[in-house]
């Protein structure tokens, strides 16, 4: 109460009275731009095509740490073992198929060789076995070469493959906490442009890796770069965009772009078996966005935000020439002083209660959904039938989801959106478990629908996130609800771990997990039909506090401050 009430009068109670009015003023200096110009929808187009590269190499992994089949190399020449001998010289595992990390001791079945003896005359079950000392022979049918077979990531060694995938998304993680706040301090171009020159440069010199600890230290690097550039072109769509586009832009927009370089992965992957060749097929083309530089703005609000007024204008101006409108003379006079005084840094988000408890509720959120998403998104490998047509049908799945998250963050309350979708996705994984292990096509055709249940809380929560949090903080906060996120990703490879054990267990856990995010969702402040906040004060309360908003600010001529009666009682 008492940090709450020093948080507070940090602003005065005439900017309090404005508060309500001055979310709008940003937006209304800007009205005569119009919502769909020549400006918007260059500036739409080329930010989501930014987004490609983030689509096929967050799950890369699910083609260049393929496990292929394998069994135990046994030498063909030096052990005089007969034919016979040789084919029985891996024991059989109770499925009926060949173990992957043992055969038996070649020794014992030379003996048995030079005797005469053939192997239905010996009792393979009491032969001794041993590890494979001769390393290990791989099925090159689907898959040419992964990092799992080149450095042999399997049996006692195969711990290597979950950290491998889990090592990129705390790349992720650490690009969450450092891009958010340099793109709040340096902007959101520069950082846009300097990590997708990073990610891609990372990812070609991968191509290169001579061990698995280079690999493992260019995919950390290559994931921080990844998360920076999205949020950064994320956020700086979302400031620029009018209301209408914006709401394009933040779910099926940006999202479908990102779906269209996660369908051109199994694409990428089916004629380029060889990982090193997959990624260098991969990298090139993010090379060939670098000169959108000269096409992409900064962020005028974040222009305004550090007090940048006549850059801000120039480039609005810009705009207003591309548009074929003229703007006025002056076009920032409401705001400069407002955000001069408005700058914020990370530890605002824990200052006061009500920000606190948003940040709280959204991370535990995105975790949860970045569990599941990933979790389903790198099973496709491990499914029944064609794994690139498999991995192609987890991607196609999200487009109709991001159509859908549109159409739905148009008309409908956000938080009710949010709740249901992940209620239904939740739903879905725990019926999973029920089907029949012969019904494999109603079990893909199940966890689709899952998929498309996360994919569309994904596609929401994201632009929910950027509807609460105001725009001095925005970025920052939009970092910190992914580093949370990049917790759950770390966790997803081990979930999949976990079907050696059960095969039931995974889904069984992300279930719960989701059905937990579902109602936290419902705690949330709604933001449909509100402008973007510009400062902390302008925030939304959060419903699920115990105490209501202090301050009521009504739109009445003589701008009143009216305290709320029954938060004074509670106080």
């Amino acid at each position: 109460m008492k940090q709450d009430e020093q948080f507070r009068s940090s602003f005065s109670l005439p900017e309090l009275q404005r508060a309500r009015d001055r979310m709008n003023d940003y937006e209304a200096d800007t009205a005569f731009l119009g919502n769909w110009g020549v400006f918007q929808q260059r500036l739409l187009l080329l930010l989501c095509i930014t987004m490609i590269p983030n689509g096929y190499s967050v799950l890369s992994a699910v083609f260049l740490a393929a496990t292929p089949d394998h069994r135990c190399r046994v030498p063909a020449q030096g052990l005089n073992l007969t034919a016979a001998w040789w084919n029985a010289s891996i024991p059989m595992e109770q499925d009926g198929q060949p173990a992957k990390c043992s055969r038996y001791r070649l020794e014992t079945l030379r003996a048995y060789s030079e005797e005469g003896l053939l192997p239905p005359d010996v009792n393979l079950s009491s032969v001794p076995q041993e590890g494979c000392l001769d390393g290990w022979e791989y099925d090159r049918s689907i898959y040419t070469a992964t990092i799992v077979s080149d450095w042999d990531l399997v049996c006692g060694d195969q711990w290597k493959k979950p950290l491998t995938t889990s090592l990129f998304f705390f790349g992720v993680l650490i690009g969450s906490f450092l891009s958010g706040q340099l793109s709040d301090r340096y902007g959101r171009k520069i950082v846009l442009f300097v990590t997708l020159a990073s990610q891609t440069t990372c990812m070609f010199i991968q191509v290169f890796s001579s061990s698995w600890i280079m690999f493992c230290i260019l995919y950390f690097l290559s994931g921080m770069s990844h998360i920076s550039n999205y949020l950064s072109a994320y956020v700086l769509g979302m400031e620029i965009l009018g209301p209408r586009v914006r709401e394009f832009f933040a779910t099926a927009g940006s999202c479908l772009f990102f779906a269209l370089g996660y369908m051109m992965l199994p694409l990428h992957a089916y004629f380029l078996r060889d990982w090193r060749w997959l990624l260098l097929g991969l990298s090139v083309p993010g090379y060939l966005l670098l000169p959108l530089w000269w096409f992409i703005p900064e962020s005028p609000r974040w222009l305004l935000s550090q007090g940048r007024i006549q850059e801000a204008e120039a480039i609005v101006k810009n705009a207003a020439k591309i548009n074929k409108k003229e703007p006025p003379a002056k076009i920032f006079n409401s705001l400069q002083k407002e955000f001069e005084t408005a700058k914020s840094h990370i530890c605002d988000m824990l200052r006061s209660r009500n920000i606190r408890w948003v940040s709280v509720v959204l991370w535990l959120i995105w975790n949860t959904v970045a569990i599941t998403y990933l979790a389903l998104s790198l099973n496709t490998s491990n499914l029944h039938g064609d794994a690139y047509f498999n991995c192609f049908l987890s991607a196609v799945v999200e487009i109709p989801a991001y159509v859908m998250s549109w159409l739905m963050f148009r008309c409908c309350s956000r938080r009710l959106t949010l709740s249901s979708s992940l209620f239904a996705a939740a739903f879905f994984l725990l019926v999973i478990q029920l089907i029949p292990a012969d019904l494999i096509s109603l079990a893909i055709a199940l966890e689709m629908a899952g998929k498309f249940a996360l994919t569309l809380a994904f596609a929401l929560v994201y632009a929910y996130s950027v509807e609460i949090y105001p725009t001095v903080l925005r970025n920052t906060a939009i970092g910190a609800c992914s580093m949370a996120c990049r917790v759950g990703s770390i966790i997803a490879p081990y979930f999949i771990y976990l079907r050696s054990y059960s095969t039931s267990l995974p889904y069984i856990l992300m279930g719960g997990l989701t059905i937990l995010a579902a109602l936290l969702s419902l705690l949330l402040p709604e933001s449909y039909g509100m402008p973007l906040p510009e400062t902390i004060a302008h925030m939304q309360p959060f419903p699920g506090c115990c105490r209501k908003n202090i301050y009521k600010l009504t739109n009445t001529k003589e701008e009143e401050y009216v305290p709320d009666r029954k938060s004074q009682d509670l106080e």
